[in-house]
Order: structure tokens, then sequence, then C-alpha cells
């Protein structure tokens, strides 16, 4: 399964990231509506000791999200794996369990306060816009293990590297 990856050396913070995710969850689709609509981001730029850090739903194998949540609204498809509440059968309520039991922290209230938002994929994208946004490729859609394999051919391009 594809999932958005995080080369955290790449990213300056410039949020772009947090503009085409916005853009992409808006009506309009495009940023200059998603501000005017008020659509908030789906994914998060923390700063960390003056470093930009992109934090974001990792779609968990089992989530507690999806374990707290009471009303049943949100859930982990089995084809893809992304958890979302948004197009399910039940409805969110607007409970917080979900925020309270996520780990990562990246599950917020809508700004209307009714309903918990969080990363859903981008499910109607072939890419997730964050990813296609992101210019410095810190964010990538790729397998779980393709990414593992690239981050190894780093580490192991640094590591044959003559020391200067």
């Amino acid at each position: 399964m594809q999932r958005i990856m995080l080369h955290l050396d790449r990213c300056n913070g410039c949020l772009t990231c947090t503009l085409a995710c916005a853009a992409a969850h808006s009506k309009s689709g495009h940023i200059i509506g998603a501000m005017m609509e008020g659509v908030q981001s789906r994914i998060h730029i923390q700063s960390v000791k003056g470093k930009a850090v992109p934090v974001l739903c990792r779609h968990c194998e089992e989530p507690a999200c999806v374990d707290a949540c009471m009303a049943g609204a949100m859930q982990k498809n089995p084809v893809t794996g992304i958890v979302t509440n948004d197009g399910n059968e039940q409805s969110c309520v607007g409970c917080w369990m979900c925020i309270m039991a996520c780990p990562y922290g990246v599950i917020v209230q809508s700004k209307d306060g009714t309903v918990a938002v969080k990363c859903d994929g981008c499910k109607d994208r072939e890419i997730p816009a964050c990813v296609e946004a992101c210019h410095t490729r810190a964010l990538e859609y790729m397998d779980v293990d393709e990414f593992a394999a690239v981050k190894r051919q780093e580490t192991a391009y640094q590591l044959a590297k003559p020391a200067v």
C-alpha cells in the first residue's frame, strides 16, 4: 500500500502542502477559494528547534481513533488502509474521542466545531494534494518498502562518502 512518506531533511517549512491540502478539500478546488471558504489544512507543520516538521495522519495499522469512535464514523478502509470519518455510513457526532485517542495529535475540530477533521489521503485523487504540491519532495507517495529502500540507499551513499 502506498502512504505519504516524509524526508524530514528536505522540508523547508514553505507551507505549500498545507495550502494544497486546503484547496483540495474546498468546494472551489483552489487556494483562494479555500481561504475564502475557511477550509483548514489536514496536514500540520510544527516547528521543532527551528526545523519544520510536517505531521499528518499515519493511517495506523490498528488505529486508536477508530477504536475510540463511539459513533462508528471513523473507519479504516480494508482495501486502501485509509482511516477517515468522511463518507462513511455513520456520521461524526463531535464527541472528540478520536482526537483524544490519536497518538500524533493530527485530528482536530472543524472550524465550526461540529466534526473531527483529519487527513483522508485525498481519496478522490491519485496522488494526495500535499505530495503533489511539495516542490522539495519532502513528501512522497510511495510503498512503504520502496521508501525504506530509498532511505537505505541514501544512508549507504552518505556512509560511503569520503570524509572531508
